[in-house]
């Protein structure tokens, strides 16, 4: 037996379908959408009830969030050492640290507070392209301790600084050759770790406080952030997925009140192809309308301001070496066939334009030799893709998702600094991916940068620095076109446009609730516009506010 008919009643609905982009009303049963108009023509679904809460609210297609991690949820469990305030899940307010002194001030305070002398200290955030060109080295984190490992993650997660004792936990020294391991002039590990094989020293022996098995908590916390900023659906892109992982997924995910839809990517580097490729086949069993299991994400490059981004000729702006490949070009070309002649869909993590090119290689050759429709293979991040890259996507029917928020936390330094100030005018290049048909999304790589779809698509259509410097005028994009990437464009690089990203008949009902309509704010006050939360499968999940 069919359940209750509720109609909602909202001030505009902003449906991203362009059949019927506006209407006033929506007719939900079921957990999906029966239908969209005005009260009238939605009343001849019979009996139902109308829902008036939001009467003075705007609604949208509840926020695609394509490229996230649910450590966000577990990052705040260790103190936060970032050059900008941050707001964690609990509503406290971090201040932003301004220089290396005082990450060490913050660190030592956190280290008085353990009782224990053999556990490590972990904290994250930190990023030293903001210190004019000082990089943290072992002997800055001795000063917080001479006894225990101190690990500070950086903002991009992609680089770790560590002191002394915990270089020798890991055994590594002079005489280490890994890539990623940075030395000095004199030869000697400077405590700085780029990228996984030289990071995974580090974890194996240490520990990795934000990638051990997430927890009943940690994916609540990950849920109450995305739902804090509109979100309803969203992506945890780099997992191992192993037993206990996949099981507190579908345990959490399966509770009533979880506010979220999660779509976890299995991580390539973690497994053989083989044993990739059966991993995952066998989660898809489990898939359920708030857990879909079935991508696959390739890690080639790392973090651009991190200068372990591989860029082509020529190269980093100031003369720095190129960055680190995660995994040979050859092996990822084995795994790019081995998933490819699986029929799985891959997200490939690719931040430099060299990056962006191995890839495009790789997906043609695997193309050309087993074609596949509809395959919707996503670079993400490529942030300095040109217009011949974009082409080549167009041609093979690869979808971006361009990290936007980058144009501002990281614009300045990347026009000063890594790329040059020419290049950084492309900084993820919106208009062209749109001017060449590609299927564009828009991302924040939570907790790299916070969850905040409407301060992702301010980023795209203003393109402002954080010292309001208007970074490639000719890549800016209309308003319509940002929250169309912030739900539609999303939904589709997922495979979900079928089920989320729009307000139509027949998909989930799943809502943003908004105190204004973003299509009549100026567009430089977009990402002012108030989340009241989200409705998800026809069930109101607000925001709390603060009490009186």
């Amino acid at each position: 037996m069919s359940g209750q008919v509720r109609i909602f009643r909202a001030r505009r609905i902003l449906t991203m379908n362009r059949n019927r982009p506006v209407a006033t009303h929506v007719a939900v049963r079921d957990g999906r959408i029966l239908g969209v108009g005005d009260l009238e023509s939605l009343s001849g679904w019979g009996e139902h009830v109308l829902d008036d809460q939001f009467a003075d609210h705007v609604l949208m297609p509840g926020f695609v969030e394509g490229h996230s991690h649910s450590f966000e949820g577990s990052v705040w469990t260790t103190p936060y050492v970032g050059f900008d305030p941050r707001l964690d899940p609990d509503g406290r307010t971090w201040p932003g640290l301004a220089s290396i002194d005082a990450v060490v001030e913050r660190l030592r305070r956190a280290e008085a507070e353990l009782t224990d002398p053999d556990v490590p200290l972990f904290a994250w955030g930190f990023d030293p392209i903001f210190f004019g060109g000082r990089r943290m080295v072992a002997a800055d984190l001795d000063r917080v301790s001479t006894r225990r490992p101190v690990v500070v993650m950086h903002q991009s997660c992609h680089l770790l600084n560590v002191n002394t004792v915990a270089l020798g936990r890991a055994g590594i020294t002079r005489d280490t050759d890994v890539d990623g391991v940075l030395k000095g002039a004199d030869g000697e590990p400077t405590g700085e770790l780029q990228e996984a094989p030289a990071t995974y020293m580090i974890y194996r022996t240490i520990g990795n406080p934000y990638r051990v098995a997430i927890s009943r908590e940690s994916l609540f916390r990950f849920a109450h952030s995305a739902r804090n900023a509109g979100i309803t659906t969203a992506t945890d892109l780099h997992m191992a997925l192993d037993a206990a992982t996949v099981e507190t997924y579908r345990a959490v995910t399966a509770e009533d009140d979880f506010p979220l839809r999660v779509v976890p990517a299995f991580s390539a580097l973690t497994a053989s192809a083989r044993d990739g490729v059966a991993r995952v086949r066998a989660l898809e069993a489990f898939n359920t309308e708030k857990l879909r299991f079935g991508l696959v994400k390739i890690m080639t490059d790392g973090s651009i301001q991190g200068f372990s981004a591989r860029l082509r000729w020529p190269g980093y702006f100031n003369g720095a070496p190129n960055g680190v490949w995660n995994q040979p070009p050859a092996v990822l070309g084995e795994l790019v066939d081995a998933y490819h002649d699986a029929g799985l869909q891959m997200h490939a993590h690719v931040n430099g334009d060299e990056a962006s090119e191995l890839m495009l290689d790789l997906l043609e050759r695997a193309l050309a030799r087993r074609p596949r429709p509809d395959h919707r293979y996503t670079l993400q991040h490529c942030q300095m893709a040109d217009a011949a890259q974009f082409r080549r996507m167009a041609a093979l029917g690869v979808a971006v998702n361009l990290f936007s928020n980058h144009i501002y936390y990281w614009g300045d330094q990347h026009a000063a600094i890594t790329m040059g100030p020419d290049r950084a005018e492309r900084l993820d290049a919106a208009s062209t991916a749109l001017g060449h048909g590609v299927a564009l999304a828009i991302h924040c790589d939570a907790p790299v940068t916070p969850f905040g779809p409407l301060f992702t698509a301010w980023c795209a259509v203003n393109r402002r620095t954080r010292t309001g410097r208007l970074l490639g005028e000719a890549e800016r994009i209309s308003v319509s076109d940002a929250l169309f990437a912030i739900t539609q464009g999303a939904a589709y690089t997922l495979k979900l446009d079928h089920l989320v990203g729009s307000i139509e008949p027949g998909k989930h009902a799943d809502f943003a609730v908004l105190d204004a309509d973003p299509l009549e704010v100026a567009p430089e006050a977009l990402a002012d516009v108030r989340v009241w939360g989200t409705v998800v499968g026809g069930r109101p999940f607000p925001v709390p506010r603060p009490r009186p």
